[in-house]
């Protein structure tokens, strides 16, 4: 990156105009417009060192720009190469680029080193020194190789020796079978390819040690003669065998390694020792460099990446076995070629200006530095009276047109050289912006922002700006005009404008930026465990900008999916159908936009089908990863992953609020959104400190919160709310008490927050009296006029300022009691209960506040007070006793009290009918008397005169009897009443009289005592318990009960005392059906059809009238009725099922009872044969079917039917 000037931090509101300013005159790279005219750029050639395989043709680059088009020319060995004398060179139209055709030819022909020049008429720019060099891969020596013997335990080294080859070539060592030999602590590779051994194992015994060389650019592998290694253990020639450790490569002490800078370092210790040697590295007075260093060949190679001059030094390697140790020491060297610190930059200069080339270079040894122009040494070119050289810089004053040249520095020392190209140009233009006008960029929040202004003039042009100062240092301005926004926010997106000026004009031009929300995956995931044969689902659901299009692609293993339609891709979702084993593996979700992607992975584990556990719902997890975004003045953008639903859809999210500067804590709930959402736009008010957190609610519940966002400042405002509920109260004739509800922290918009109160006297030429108060809610202003009218307002106030001016209160100081009472009263009695009062109203001046109205006081009896409301003058008194006597004052009252009284006033109240008797019951005396008693009315509301008793009978379908009428004394409080009749309801009613009539009535009930000579005793049977409930008992109606105890000979052990008992009589209307005219009809009815039915029946079947069936039904009135023997029928296979029905209306026997399976149709028991017979009218006589079940146990069993007349009886 070019160098970065730090300019003053700025923000940017979204939509606003950017001016930037840029007062450096030196742009690196600068780039000026190709229609402008310009020297020669030389913009590609190919690399210094040209290695060229002789198999390919040799292509040699060199490219160039300028204004005209340069021509290009060429030098080999220092000699200019005529490319159109050769006809195996040819040069590519408008291009420097050789292309030359070795077919035919030998490739060394063309080896040298060659140069390209591009010329126009402004200058002339040479490419590098490019050393064309053909690739060589000679053949192995034919060579006889002994084979080496060597005793065990020894050292041996197995010599490689390729051919010299360009570049040099790859070594390896292999057998007769092409595997690689294995290498170890014991065996390994030395950098020069040579095989070492620290010891030799008789398992080294073998016949094919090849070493092989591979060269990369033929790609041919050549092969060494095969190398037979003999091992011998012989005890007679095999020393003591165990020995420290010496060095076989680098031998002795100590060693030199040279390396240039920026290359990569291998050091390299190789022991002989028995047993085998660990080797270790250190550096000698300093550490291994960080991050740069490794180790290969089993410890034996340090390597070093990216030298340093720090690097230099000694390297200690230090082998180690159980019997001792030894070291070496290498001295590493570091050189540098040269390399750059400034080089030349093109110079772009107007008429009488001035400018300088500067051409800086190191390395080690230092490099020699020169210059040329055009090409030629500059001491050789002509003398140009504008240009000088100072400690190596070229320095021009007042140039000219025509002076433009392209100027070349060469830096270079014994390992290599530098050459730069530089171009003066003398031009005079007005300002272009070389940006595309109204261009737009596009980044992701939270992520670097770059925007360009490339710009050319001559002069340089500079910039205007108008760049508003913010806290923070957001803005950066390059040395080539580029805005970086180390961090954009979507309040950057906006406009930007840069306008480039200079003495011939000025130019401007617009950018724009957005600032887009980031792609994110909204879940994991997730590990997932499926059934073989089941389904699995992978869900990606992505939150991102709306303007960006996400794809997705889905990995399986990293590699693409199977093309299996068993994998279904959905809009978010991958669906595995019929999963299988060979479906395990880990699954990726990428979703991409043209500016950013996010992605997500999971494992899937197949198991075999278990019965499917049930599905359990429980609360969701905590939403997570809160991010704040969109972050305005009084708004910010929430954005949240949702947890996982736990079986349980979410149905909404629930934002909460800490504000940490006056409730820390305390967490609000502040605004709720749907359960598919992930964002929330949140208005803010000012001087909060919020930290936000969500949860979320599905049909289980809300779970847990979510981790706090972290906090989000807003500023102070001067905009304040109006204190509200304000009220004045008064509190005391001299005062009033100002009241307002205090705001909150989240309301005060800024520090300082104060309440101004303000007041004055109304209608009266005063000025506003003002207090500023902090921390209260109230405040009293005492010494004022009583209930005086006052305005009054409360301003919030802070440290910004004060907030609006609210709306004037209108209010009231304190009250006193009211001085004067009502005078004129009069009281007019309308009945016994109303009367109606009148007065005159007090002045308003004797009020001593707001008259709120009137009190009265009737006594004797003050339940409560009458009050009349406002200035009402009269009115109605309800609720008075009649017959009674009170006495009345009345008063005047405000907010503060009552006033004094009025004299009184006595008034009487007329008589009125009297309250109902009380206590009123009914007792029987014996089977014809009841008595009544009652006690004298509570409220008598005058002078009783008597008693009014009426009565009358009820029967058992509560209809009631005459009534009677008796009037009593008011003295009395009981009569008998005789001649009752017996066991009879009796219904009373009550009242008591006095000259206004008679007052409400009173009701009781009563019953007189059972006839005993009317009724038998009626007996049930207990089986020993002591409870029993008797059934079938009437309302209204009195039994004497008794309990009866029997032997096993029926005689009475003992016997309790009766027990009188009268069952309450019916309170509503209750029908019995049993009574009513309608239903006694309807039975009527049915009992006259059934009558005619059994005439038809009985009519039929004395048809015949020759056969016996008088005696046979004389036959069936025997009580018990004896099964009949089966007889032989002849007709036995014929069935009919109506004739085991009894036929309806048919006569049963006396005890009632019908025998199952007989029917009363069949003639059978009248027949005087066995067999059926016809008769002369055709009629059949005998039995309808075979046998008869005539079982005794099923004539027991039969059903109970009564006989129609016994029916009709029951119901009469």
């Amino acid at each position: 990156h070019p160098a970065m000037d730090r300019k003053r931090s700025c923000t940017l509101c979204g939509g606003a105009v950017m001016l930037l300013l840029l007062l450096d005159h030196m742009i690196n790279a600068l780039e000026v417009p190709l229609d402008l005219p310009q020297p020669p750029t030389i913009t590609h050639q190919s690399p210094k060192d040209y290695i060229i395989d002789p198999r390919e043709n040799i292509i040699i680059h060199c490219e160039a720009k300028g204004k005209p088009h340069p021509s290009f020319t060429w030098t080999r060995n220092g000699i200019h190469f005529d490319v159109e004398k050769d006809s195996k060179v040819i040069m590519k139209p408008n291009s420097g680029t050789l292309v030359i055709d070795i077919s035919g030819e030998k490739a060394e022909a063309y080896e040298g080193v060659y140069q390209c020049i591009a010329r126009n008429e402004h200058g002339s720019a040479l490419s590098n020194n490019i050393v064309i060099r053909q690739s060589r891969s000679p053949l192995w020596s034919k060579e006889k190789i002994e084979p080496i013997t060597v005793q065990r335990g020894m050292s041996l080294v197995l010599q490689c020796r390729p051919p010299a080859g360009l570049p040099p070539p790859i070594i390896f060592w292999m057998d007769n079978n092409f595997q690689r030999l294995p290498q170890n602590s014991r065996v390994s590779q030395a950098l020069n390819g040579d095989l070492y051994f620290s010891n030799v194992l008789m398992d080294d015994n073998r016949n094919d040690y090849i070493c092989y060389a591979r060269f990369p650019y033929t790609q041919t592998i050549q092969q060494k003669q095969p190398i037979t290694v003999n091992v011998l253990d012989s005890k007679c020639f095999y020393p003591s065998g165990e020995r420290a450790p010496t060095f076989m490569q680098p031998p002795g002490m100590h060693s030199t390694s040279m390396v240039l800078k920026g290359d990569t370092l291998q050091l390299e210790c190789i022991a002989d020792s028995l047993p085998t040697p660990d080797i270790s590295w250190s550096k000698v007075n300093g550490d291994l460099p960080s991050g740069r260093f490794s180790f290969h060949s089993f410890q034996k190679t340090l390597k070093i990446t990216e030298v340093t001059e720090a690097d230099g030094g000694d390297y200690r390697c230090l082998a180690k076995n159980r019997l001792g140790s030894n070291h070496h020491i290498i001295t590493v060297v570091v050189r540098a070629a040269p390399f750059w610190i400034s080089a030349p930059q093109n110079l772009i200069l107007a008429p009488k200006e001035s400018g300088m080339l500067t051409c800086r270079a190191d390395g080690n040894p230092k490099p020699t530095v020169t210059w040329s122009v055009n090409g030629i040494p500059i001491e050789n070119s002509h003398k140009d009276p504008s240009r000088k050289i100072e400690n190596g810089n070229i320095i021009l004053s007042d140039v000219q047109t025509g002076s433009s040249a392209v100027y070349q520095c060469n830096a270079s020392n014994e390992y290599s050289y530098l050459l730069g190209n530089a171009f003066v140009s003398v031009l005079a233009e007005p300002p272009r912006v070389l940006t595309p006008p109204n261009h737009v960029y596009s980044v992701i929040t939270n992520s670097r922002a770059l925007l360009d202004c490339a710009s050319f003039g001559s002069p340089l042009p500079k910039f205007a700006s108008n760049i508003h100062q913010m806290d923070g240092d957001l803005y950066i301005i390059h040395k080539n005009n580029t805005l970086e926004i180390n961090v954009a926010r979507p309040v950057n997106s906006g406009k930007y404008t840069c306008i480039a000026s200079n003495s011939l004009g000025n130019k401007e031009n617009h950018i724009y930026l957005e600032v887009k929300e980031p792609t994110r995956i909204l879940r994991q995931l997730g590990y997932k465990v499926v059934q073989r044969n089941s389904m699995a689902v992978f869900e990606c659901k992505v939150k991102h900008d709306p303007t960006l299009l996400p794809s997705m692609i889905w990995l399986k293993d990293n590699m693409e999916l199977p093309g299996d339609s068993r994998f279904e891709v959905g809009s978010d979702s991958l669906t595995i159908h019929d999963v299988r084993e060979d479906d395990e593996g880990n699954y990726t979700c990428i979703r991409n936009t043209t500016l950013d992607q996010d992605s997500a992975s999971a494992m899937l584990t197949v198991v075999e089908a278990t019965p499917t556990p049930p599905i359990i719902m429980e609360q969701p997890d905590a939403p997570t990863d809160l991010e704040l975004t969109d972050q305005r003045e009084h708004s910010v953008q929430l954005t949240w992953t949702p947890g996982d639903e736990n079986n349980s859809p979410i149905q909404l999210f629930l934002i909460q609020y800490e504000d940490s500067l006056h409730e820390p804590g305390v967490w609000v709930n502040m605004t709720e959104v749907s359960g598919t959402s992930t964002t929330a736009h949140l208005e803010l008010s000012p001087y909060v400190y919020y930290s936000f957190r969500v949860l979320a609610l599905n049909e289980v519940g809300l779970s847990e919160p979510s981790a706090p966002s972290r906090q989000y400042r807003t500023n102070p405002a001067r905009e304040l709310p109006y204190p509200s509920d304000v009220e004045v109260i008064g509190t005391s004739p001299d005062s009033m008490t100002i009241t307002w509800r205090e705001l909150t922290g989240l309301e005060s918009n800024g520090p300082g927050l104060q309440y101004k109160v303000s007041w004055r006297q109304k209608d009266v030429d005063q000025q506003w009296t003002s207090l500023t108060l902090a921390n209260v809610s109230l405040y009293v202003v005492t010494g004022t006029p009583t209930f005086t009218p006052y305005e009054v307002t409360v301003q919030a106030v802070n440290d910004y300022g004060p907030g609006p001016r609210p709306e004037v209160l209108l209010g009231y100081s304190g009250e006193d009691l009211p001085t004067v009472a009502p005078e004129n009263v009069k009281v007019s009695v309308q009945n016994g209960t109303v009367a109606e009062v009148s007065w005159d109203a007090v002045p308003l001046s004797t009020v001593q506040g707001r008259l709120n109205g009137y009190k009265q006081d009737p006594e004797p009896e003050k339940p409560q007070e009458r009050i009349f409301h406002g200035n009402e003058t009269k009115g109605l008194l309800f609720g008075l006793h009649p017959y009674s006597q009170y006495t009345l004052d009345i008063r005047a009252f405000n907010g503060k009290g009552d006033g004094p009284t009025s004299s009184n006033q006595i008034f009487e109240t007329p008589e009125g009918v009297p309250g109902p008797p009380a206590d009123l019951k009914v007792q029987n005396l014996n089977l014809d008397s009841l008595v009544v008693k009652w006690a004298p009315p509570v409220e008598y509301n005058g002078h009783l005169t008597g008693y009014l008793l009426k009565y009358q009978p009820i029967n058992t379908t509560d209809e009631l009897g005459p009534l009677k009428e008796l009037l009593l004394a008011a003295n009395e409080t009981s009569i008998t009443l005789d001649n009752l009749k017996h066991s009879t309801h009796y219904k009373f009613y009550l009242n008591a009289k006095t000259i206004k009539g008679s007052g409400p009535t009173v009701t009781e009930e009563g019953v007189t005592i059972m006839d005993e000579g009317k009724e038998p005793w009626k007996t049930e049977f207990v089986n020993g318990t002591r409870t029993y409930q008797i059934r079938g008992l009437k309302p209204g109606m009195s039994y004497r009960v008794r309990v009866v105890a029997k032997d096993h000979s029926d005689a009475t052990v003992h016997s309790t005392e009766e027990l009188l008992i009268t069952v309450p009589a019916m309170t509503s209307k209750q029908v019995d059906i049993a009574t009513q005219g309608w239903f006694i009809g309807l039975m009527c009815a049915i009992a006259l059809l059934i009558l005619v039915l059994l005439i038809v029946c009985f009519i039929k079947r004395n048809k015949g009238g020759k056969y016996p069936v008088k005696e046979k039904e004389d036959a069936h009135q025997d009580p018990e009725i004896q099964p009949m023997k089966e007889d032989d029928g002849t007709f036995g296979e014929y069935s009919d099922t109506e004739d085991h029905k009894p036929l309806k209306g048919s006569r049963t026997p006396s005890n009632g009872t019908v025998k199952k399976d007989d029917s009363d149709d069949s003639l059978v028991d009248y027949g005087e044969g066995g067999d059926g017979q016809f008769n002369e009218d055709g009629s059949f006589i005998g039995q309808y079917s075979g046998k008869k079940e005539k079982d005794t146990a099923e004539g027991n069993e039969s059903s109970e039917a009564p006989s129609p007349v016994n029916a009709m009886n029951s119901f009469v």
